[in-house]
This record gives C-alpha cells, sequence and structure tokens, in this order.
C-alpha cells in the first residue's frame, strides 16, 4: 500500500468512527449548545484526535527510523541497514537509502585504500631520503667531527666531543623517526618481530610497561593486513601514552576462525566516543582497506594479579589482556578482527 492510501486509510477508519457513534448513539446537539453536549463534543473531538495521531504515527513509524539512521550513519562503521518489508512506498524508500549506503560504503573503502596506500608510499619516500640523505650526512659529520677532535688542542676537544654526541643523538632521533615512518623489520622478519620491536622501543621511551601475548601458531598474513595491524598498534600505544595518561598495556595476537584478532588494552582514563579524534578514524579507515572490524570499548574486568612494584605477575592468565588497574579508571579496549582474506574487493 502507498504512503497516501495509507494514511488516506487511517483518517478514514477515525471519521468513519465519529459518523457511525454519531448515527447510532444517543447523542444530539441543541441549539443552542447545552454544557453536557459540548462536554461529549469535545471529549469526541480529542479521542479522534488521539486515536488519528496514534495510527499516523504507527503508519509513519518506518519512516521515522529511517531519519533517525539517516542522522547517525557513520561510513566507517560499515554494515548499518534498516530492515524493508513488504511494498509500498516506505518499504521502496528504505531499500533505495540502503542501497545508496551500500554503494558509498564501497566507494569510501576504495577512496580510503587508494589514500591510505598513497600514504604508505609517501611514508616509505620520506624514510628513505632521511635515511640516505640526512643519515648519511649526519654520519659524514660525526667522522669529521672525530677526526677534528683527534687533531684538536685539548682545551677545544672536549666542545668538540660534546658536538660529538649531540649529533650522535639527533642521528639516533632520525633513525627513530626512519623506523615509525617504515618499519623495516616488518618487511624483513614480519609482524611479531616488528611489533616486539615497537612495543620495547615505545616502552623505552615513555616508561609504559607493555606486556606482550602474541599466539605462536598464527597464520601467513598478507602485506597489507600485516602493515594495518602495525600501525593499529602504534596508534593505540601512541594514545596511551599522551592521552590515557595509562602505565600498563597489553598486546595480544591470536588466530581465530578464519581471521586474526589484535587486541590493545590498557588501564588508562578510558575514551569518550564521541569525541574520536583523527588518529582513531584513521585506524577505522585502516581496518576498512583489509575488510576488518574495528572497536573501541571500555575495558573490561579488573585484569590480572601484580606483582611486587607493580609488575605483572609471572605465569598469571590475562582474561582482559590487563594488569590490574587503578581503582576509578575504565582504561580502554582495542580490538581489531581481520579477516585471513585481505582487502575489501
Amino acid at each position: 500500500m502507498s504512503l497516501f492510501w495509507r494514511i488516506f486509510a487511517l483518517n478514514a477508519v477515525v471519521l468513519g468512527t465519529a459518523t457511525a457513534l454519531l448515527l447510532w448513539a444517543p447523542v444530539t446537539v441543541s441549539v443552542p449548545v447545552v454544557l453536557t453536549e459540548a462536554v461529549i463534543l469535545v471529549g469526541g473531538l480529542a479521542v479522534m484526535l488521539v486515536a488519528n495521531a496514534a495510527l499516523l504515527r504507527l503508519g509513519l513509524a518506518p519512516l521515522e527510523r529511517l531519519t533517525r539512521l539517516m542522522t547517525t550513519v557513520d561510513l566507517l562503521r560499515p554494515g548499518q541497514r534498516l530492515p524493508a518489508h513488504g511494498g509500498g512506498e516506505v518499504a521502496e524508500v528504505i531499500r533505495t537509502f540502503n542501497a545508496m549506503l551500500e554503494r558509498l560504503e564501497q566507494e569510501r573503502a576504495a577512496s580510503s585504500a587508494r589514500v591510505l596506500l598513497a600514504q604508505e608510499a609517501e611514508r616509505r619516500r620520506i624514510a628513505q631520503e632521511l635515511h640516505d640523505e640526512v643519515g648519511q650526512s649526519m654520519t659524514a659529520i660525526l667522522l669529521g667531527l672525530k677526526r677534528a677532535a683527534d687533531d684538536a688542542p685539548a682545551a677545544l676537544r672536549r666542545d668538540l666531543h660534546e658536538v660529538q654526541e649531540i649529533t650522535r643523538d639527533s642521528l639516533d632521533e632520525v633513525r627513530r623517526l626512519v623506523r615509525r615512518l617504515r618499519p623495516g623489520v616488518l618487511d624483513d622478519l614480519g609482524l611479531v618481530s616488528a611489533l616486539t620491536s615497537l612495543t620495547e622501543e615505545i616502552a623505552t621511551h615513555t616508561g609504559l610497561k607493555i606486556a606482550r601475548r602474541f599466539d605462536a601458531d598464527l597464520p601467513a598474513l598478507d602485506p597489507e593486513t600485516e602493515l594495518v595491524l602495525y600501525r593499529v598498534v602504534q596508534e593505540s600505544l601512541t594514545n596511551a601514552a599522551r592521552h590515557a595518561d595509562a602505565e600498563r598495556v597489553t598486546v595480544a595476537l591470536r588466530a581465530a576462525d578464519g581471521a586474526v584478532v589484535l587486541s590493545v588494552t590498557d588501564d588508562g582514563c578510558g575514551i569518550n566516543a564521541p569525541c574520536e579524534g583523527a588518529g582513531i578514524r584513521g585506524m577505522r579507515e585502516r581496518a576498512l582497506l583489509i575488510g576488518g572490524t574495528l572497536t573501541i570499548t571500555p575495558a573490561a574486568g579488573t585484569g590480572t594479579p601484580t606483582a611486587p612494584g607493580g609488575r605483572l605477575a609471572a605465569g598469571t592468565a590475562t582474561p582482559g589482556g590487563l594488569a590490574t588497574r587503578p581503582a576509578g579508571r575504565a582504561g580502554t579496549h582495542v580490538r581489531l578482527t581481520a579477516p585471513l582474506s585481505g582487502k575489501q574487493p
């Protein structure tokens, strides 16, 4: 039934009921109208209005649900659809909207893939230039300073050694930036070694206590999936250190039915979902690139026992993958499920 005939039928039911009551009910209208007749007429009008409103609300409910979905839909969270039952204009509008969402999600995934691949190519180019140009230039400077220090008088040698140390620290920082831009260990040794190196480096520079829980029988992954998993861990650990005021983080990687599940859980101050920034939305776009599902929720449970001094107790199981959180701190749980089939078609 079309929307026009649906509304017409609802109003016809209400008006027909009112007419039947006037025909067969013992109700008369005097001139002038007496108080009791006025009360009956006004009451009947109120009943008709309420009945008409209720029936219209029932008939237009699918459109209201469609409006709510339109205002809340997020292309980075695919799969949001409304059921379209039967025929008529309303069901056709819902089916058309669902088809439009499907097309927009596919186009968004394709455009995000192009952007992310271009971004990774640019990261690789910058890392290569930093390594080849800046790194080699600073290495040459170090060698020149060493020769100058060896030939310099004692009064000047100390200053040259200080300049050497500053240059050496700068060179180490450049190398660290190169590793963050393009992790060479990911290409050379694989995902587990790259994540191990990343967590150790971040723990050294931020003071985070990072525990790793990697399955020994992880399946082989394609390079794009490994890179997405690496970047999600990198962004999650950065958020935990910069924004969550966390002390402990657990990174877990395990095999599931036809997928690999990555979990990063911290004991920080939690996250307010409406305040997702560019970093989290970037993680969602990366998940779409490989057809994965990313969820970010408050960390559940109380975590694992801790040994004296606040360190993880040896041999303890990790139901949520998290060490004991301080009271009043929710923590954040990032979970990425990546299918083994790879990226979206």
